[in-house]
């Protein structure tokens, strides 16, 4: 087993120096900047909208001849330091805010297995990114997967001439550097693979949670991404003529017009099915219904919980990929959505048990971030305030009721919280992006940036978009989950000894303790 993983670690650092060798040699025709991600508000114009069901194109496209003479896009300092910030934000999200949320609520005993789980999973995903991750997500290739065209990140950068590609955004004549944008998107990754970790903690191996985030990873978050995120971006819009041809290029849940802006479908509900299907698979833990299994550090899972709200401003403003309106509108819907959630978990938890706990609180944060993650800037503030107060009370049933009926030992309730939540704001975000609601709608015509009107909005027909892209992703990722589960209960085992778990993997499987014994 341990020379497995050896062997697993030493193949992924030989890949990753070969990687880091590659990326640095000048290709001889850089490849166009990378394809826009994320699905944010076009800002084409200052109150243009999210994206429609007319998708649009990535990086700066070749202009017609008769503009061939105008100077291509420089980036804005602005916006590129906007971007790096909400990257490290994102970062924070993850280590300490996300480990720190899961770590205290297992028992102490597999305090820093669960911290490994995190940290590790988070580090081998962003790996893998740099290597084939980013260029499958955000590549032209077809409406499901990308292509290669940026395998080890070739072409993103010429260090000869020591010039460097751009990435569209969602405003005409508008850039960021690729860098900046493949890095943004690779802490978007990592954190999904270690969202997974919370269903099946207290009784995996190791060795197995690595493997399997490799095949997850590779062919359920990566087509998620691509369908879902990747266009031609908005400069490749240059005419009525070219739009049937770039529209077809977008991924398909794109091209179907689904609203996603910072990945409820992407990273939520994707990692929560992962996470229900592993919960399934690996079985409940030894004693569970019987013994007392309550979090052994609420203080830690209070402060993971309020550093997973600070950076989550990274996570949903920075989706904007800019530094303007769409983004201070993300910025304020995941305060005040967040806040909401808080309240409304805790007025239902009252309701129910007559207290409102701290770990219900903290719980209520996350939902109400998870819930607005999609919606953050697809919808305003009085839309987000609901999405929040709803996401709160829904979660809060996720948790207690839905989890008996499924009947699985979801240890940290990640279907719970994030898979119910994550439904809730993608459909939410169908009903409030209307402007009749309140919300920016969506850009109706890419050529001119324009926004669809009021009067053409229909609540009906994008609730119907949002619940098939609901759909096709629960189906996508549940049908991957299982057969990467089976193919690493086949090969290394999914499950401890009951011995060692009963001993705790802290020690079984890290050879350490987090506190002294």
């Amino acid at each position: 087993m341990k020379k497995r993983l050896a062997s697993l670690l030493l193949g992924l650092s030989l890949l990753g120096g070969g990687a880091a060798v590659w990326a640095q040699a000048p290709a001889a025709t850089p490849a166009a900047p990378a394809a826009v991600a994320t699905t944010a508000p076009a800002e084409a114009k200052p109150d243009a909208a999210a994206p429609p069901a007319a998708p649009a194109t990535t990086a700066p496209a070749v202009a017609a001849p008769a503009a061939a003479a105008a100077p291509a896009p420089v980036p804005n300092k602005g916006d590129t330091g906007w971007m790096m910030l909400s990257t490290i934000l994102v970062l924070l999200m993850v280590l300490p805010g996300l480990a720190l949320f899961y770590g205290g609520l297992v028992r102490s005993k597999n305090m820093l297995s669960v911290l490994m789980h995190v940290m590790v999973t988070f580090s081998l995903i962003v790996v893998l990114w740099f290597i084939y991750g980013y260029s499958l997500a955000f590549t032209e290739g077809n409406a499901v997967i990308g292509g290669f065209d940026r395998l080890f990140m070739k072409g993103i950068w010429d260090n000869t001439a020591g010039t460097f590609a751009n990435a569209a955004t969602f405003s005409k004549g508008v850039v960021i550097p690729e860098l900046v944008f493949a890095a943004f998107q690779a802490t978007f990754a990592g954190i999904t693979c270690a969202l997974i970790v919370g269903a099946f903690a207290e009784r995996a191996k190791f060795s197995a949670v690595l493997l399997f985030m490799v095949i997850w990873f590779t062919f359920s978050y990566l087509p998620m991404a691509h369908m879902v995120w990747f266009w031609m971006g908005p400069d490749a819009y240059t005419g009525k003529e070219v739009v049937d041809a770039m529209n077809a290029k977008a991924g398909y849940l794109w091209q179907s017009g689904a609203l996603d802006f910072a990945g409820g479908t992407v990273v939520h509900i994707n990692a929560a099915v992962a996470g229900l299907v592993g919960a399934y698979m690996v079985g409940k833990r030894i004693g569970y219904g019987k013994e007392a299994m309550a979090p052994h550090s609420l203080t830690l899972t209070m402060v993971g919980a309020s550093l997973l709200w600070v950076g989550w401003f990274g996570f949903n403003a920075g989706s904007a990929l800019e530094a303007n309106g769409f983004a201070a509108l993300a910025f304020i819907n995941t305060l005040g959505a967040t806040a909401a959630a808080v309240l409304a978990w805790s007025l239902g938890e009252a309701l129910m048990k007559g207290k409102a706990s701290m770990l219900g609180a903290a719980s209520g944060a996350v939902a109400g971030l998870v819930a607005i993650t999609p919606a953050a800037g697809n919808v305003g503030i009085g839309g987000g305030l609901v999405i929040g107060f709803i996401a709160g009370l829904a979660c809060l049933w996720g948790v207690h009721g839905l989890k008996k009926l499924l009947g699985a030992d979801d240890s940290l309730d990640v279907f719970g919280v994030h898979g119910v939540g994550g439904i809730v704001g993608a459909l939410l975000t169908g009903v409030f992006n209307s402007p009749a609601l309140g919300g920016p709608g969506f850009v109706a015509d890419w050529v001119t940036a324009s926004s669809i009107a009021a009067a053409d909005y229909s609540i009906v027909s994008q609730l119907w978009i949002q619940a098939k892209a609901v759909l096709i992703t629960l189906v996508w990722s549940g049908v991957v989950s299982l057969i990467a589960y089976k193919v690493v209960d086949l090969t290394v085992g999914l499950r401890v000894s009951e011995e060692d778990e009963r001993e705790g993997l802290d020690i079984t499987s890290h050879g350490e303790t987090a506190y002294n014994r």
